[in-house]
């Protein structure tokens, strides 16, 4: 049986490994335009899952990942918050990102903020890494207000425009953040 790699928790949020239950809610929140508003398009079913069977493989390869975040109180899944390893062409890669994607209801509780701390202590800590970053679209407020609440910090300089997103594409131009591990204060 393979490692299932590691879970995590916090005072209220269990970070852990995916399941077949997780899929149809995860495939709701990523068709909903309102969560994807800061993505190209929302995905579809099949988009969703494949995407499940990447972050698993992920998982496989370096021992962590994007982890299915659940509420500690009730076991309802709410989204991911992770570490990505990302490679696309940009002066800072590869690197390693936090992210975060939660079902709409799951807004405005803290809980992003709450599971990117606890991702980047792993990352730090466990996975003995230098340095994360976290990026997202110019307007992403919300996604830029978490970043800043976990200590990350940003040099406009280093914006930048994301090769998949078409040139001219509202989405394009990119806000990259940044934190190294002496930054890092749990």
């Amino acid at each position: 049986m393979p490692d299932p790699g590691p879970s995590l928790s916090t005072e209220r949020l269990i970070l852990r490994r995916w399941r077949d239950s997780d899929r149809e809610p995860f495939a709701r929140l990523n068709s909903d335009p309102e969560v994807m508003a800061h993505f190209q398009r929302p995905l579809t079913r099949e988009e969703s899952d494949a995407l499940v069977d990447r972050i698993e493989t992920r998982f496989d390869e370096r021992g962590y990942g994007l982890w299915a975040v659940e509420r500690r109180d009730d076991g309802v899944f709410l989204g991911f918050t992770g570490l990505a390893y990302q490679t696309f062409e940009a002066p800072f890669t590869p690197c390693v990102e936090v992210g975060w994607r939660f079902d709409k209801f799951a807004w405005r509780h803290g809980y992003a903020t709450e599971a990117a701390r606890e991702a980047l202590r792993f990352g730090f800590i466990d996975a003995d890494l230098d340095e994360i970053v976290s990026f997202t679209a110019v307007g992403h407020q919300a996604s830029i207000r978490v970043m800043e609440r976990i200590g990350m910090h940003r040099n406009p300089a280093e914006d930048f425009d994301y090769p998949s997103v078409p040139v001219g594409h509202p989405l394009r131009r990119t806000v990259l953040y940044r934190l190294r591990r002496e930054e890092f204060t749990q």
